[in-house]
């Protein structure tokens, strides 16, 4: 048999036609970019008094991680479902390319969304007074970014196991519910006893700990143990995910 070659730059071309088909939906891309912020500024600026940079600061080590949620999900589970449902995934699958381009490509995609969304949450925080150091700023970033990661393959997963509605209402559910029972929004603290005892289940929950950490505001637990915790979520939904491509529904 001769070995099929692959083109130079396969990967890079993937994302790059990734990045041009995402931005050219913005009727999904959109919300997600802008509801963090607009989430943000309305419940930590504008309703109430004027918070404490301390408290600002807090509030945007959980929005922050909001962020991820929306483009992730929405870009790996309702995408995926619906180039599913139109043949493209099969026609991925039965071309010379890597199945590993072509999640590359979502999380470029992915993460460019975050990117935007991050960056506008960034800039309302510094009018509200947050005052961070360099090194402070790049470790959230960071894990802001790294955020992505675990809900792209949850939302991976449910792209390749539901129809193309079927995924876009889980991923509004999970938008907002991991959003609530993470403690990103309210301070885990404040919440009822049950929906904390639910939100421990969420990767959402221990990012938000981690990233509350990074800012010095209070947080539950060790961040080596919600390191170790995000870091075995983000392994069980790498196997979600891949099982969900194996069985690659019709």
């Amino acid at each position: 048999m001769t070995a099929v070659t692959l083109p130079a730059g396969i990967w890079r071309r993937e994302a790059v036609a990734e990045l041009k088909r995402s931005w050219r939906l913005p009727q999904f891309l959109l919300p997600t970019i802008l509801t963090p912020a607009a989430f943000y500024a309305l419940f930590t600026l504008a309703i109430g008094q004027a918070p404490s940079p301390a408290a600002a600061a807090a509030s945007l080590a959980g929005y922050g991680v909001f962020a991820a949620i929306g483009p992730a999900l929405f870009g790996f589970g309702a995408g995926v479902a619906m180039e599913r449902e139109q043949g493209l995934i099969e026609l991925k699958r039965v071309s010379p390319l890597p199945a590993g381009a072509f999640v590359a490509a979502k999380l470029v995609a992915a993460i460019a969304a975050v990117g935007a969304a991050v960056a506008l949450i960034y800039c309302v925080a510094i009018l509200a007074g947050v005052r961070l150091s360099v090194g402070q700023w790049l470790t959230l970033a960071l894990l802001h970014f790294a955020s992505t990661l675990p809900f792209g393959l949850i939302g991976l997963g449910i792209g390749m196991r539901m129809s193309g509605k079927g995924a876009v209402a889980i991923a509004n559910a999970l938008f907002l519910g991991l959003a609530v029972v993470g403690g990103l929004w309210i301070p885990s603290t404040m919440l009822p006893g049950w929906m904390r005892a639910v939100g421990e289940f969420a990767p959402s929950y221990h990012l938000g700990q981690l990233a509350r950490g990074i800012v010095g505001a209070d947080t539950i637990g060790g961040a080596a143990l919600h390191g170790a915790i995000a870091v075995a979520m983000t392994i069980a939904a790498g196997v979600w995910a891949w099982a969900g491509w194996r069985r690659n529904p019709a």
